[in-house]
């Protein structure tokens, strides 16, 4: 499985940007899938994951409210959406995949796509 991640960029503090996240293969629908992120000089860090069939999602803390991950199997891709930025979103954003668990945790997922950057200014 590869995954393709897009929809970062610069946005103000209170603003919104949506995180697409898009896997190659035909057995997308088996996969559970998250996002992680981390900032400069921070560790990597979980933010959501929904199920393989989007019945369950889960959520960091502190994106609890903000952020939404939904997903569309039909088109092999899972969102992010992100409303009420803070600049400590600020991150380099990651789209993962696992076939046996929902991703909360950054060790023994299966597949990590190339992060997109998010910014959000002050």
């Amino acid at each position: 499985v590869q995954l393709q991640a897009s929809g970062g960029g610069l946005v103000q503090a209170g603003g919104s940007l949506r995180l697409s996240c898009v896997a190659s293969g035909r057995t997308f629908s088996s996969y559970n899938m998250g996002w992680f992120r981390q900032a400069p000089g921070g560790e990597r860090e979980f933010v959501s994951a929904i199920s393989w069939s989007g019945a369950n999602t889960y959520y960091a803390d502190s994106v609890k409210g903000r952020f939404t991950i939904s997903r569309d199997n039909a088109k092999n891709t899972v969102y992010l959406q992100m409303n009420s930025l803070k600049p400590e979103d600020t991150a380099v954003y990651y789209c993962v995949a696992d076939r046996s668990t929902v991703p909360r945790r950054d060790y023994g997922v299966d597949y990590w796509g190339k992060g997109t950057q998010v910014t959000v200014s002050s």
